[in-house]
């Protein structure tokens, strides 16, 4: 990701100054294979709308005055290989899978990737789901409370269709 908002926004001011800082994350891929396209996709991606087949890898972080919520694309992993749990003011995310066959060869995947939770989310209140496409969403309602140490959070998805589509 690109520092040039930041450094233009802290010596220049003006119009660089209502700048807010990114809440997406792309090329968050996990090993897959970067094409030319990659760099020309997140650019334009950036300042517009997705298409669901142009997510690959994005995080979107959402933090508003109702919600807090987390949109990652975890397409590599089946719901059994990924993992989410709470410790402190942070909500985890761990994906693993064995080394096993794909187009180039094997591969083995295993990802953590940590969110610092906004002080006026109830760790206790975090749900998480997995669509049938691969997006992880975790979202939690605003209210402040007393934050247990660890809890497993129980990954919802849905089935397959039966047409055999994944």
């Amino acid at each position: 990701m690109s520092l040039v908002p930041y450094i233009l926004n802290d010596f220049w001011g003006g119009p660089w100054s209502g700048l807010q800082r990114p809440s997406r994350l792309f090329d968050q891929t996990f090993g897959n294979v970067l094409t030319d396209d990659d760099l020309a996709l997140s650019l334009l991606n950036r300042f517009g709308p997705r298409r669901p087949e142009e997510a690959s890898g994005v995080s979107e972080v959402v933090n508003n005055e109702n919600e807090f919520r987390v949109g990652l694309d975890v397409r590599h992993f089946k719901p059994e290989e990924l993992k989410v749990t709470t410790k402190e003011n942070r909500v985890i995310v761990n994906g693993k899978h064995e080394e096993r066959p794909d187009e180039h060869g094997y591969i083995m995947r295993e990802f953590t990737r940590q969110y610092v939770l906004p002080k006026d989310v109830d760790p206790t209140t975090i749900t998480s789901g997995l669509t049938r496409d691969g997006v992880l969403t975790i979202k939690a309602p605003k209210k402040a409370l007393e934050a247990p140490s660890e809890r497993p959070i129980p990954i919802t998805h849905e089935p397959a269709n039966e047409k055999g589509d994944e």
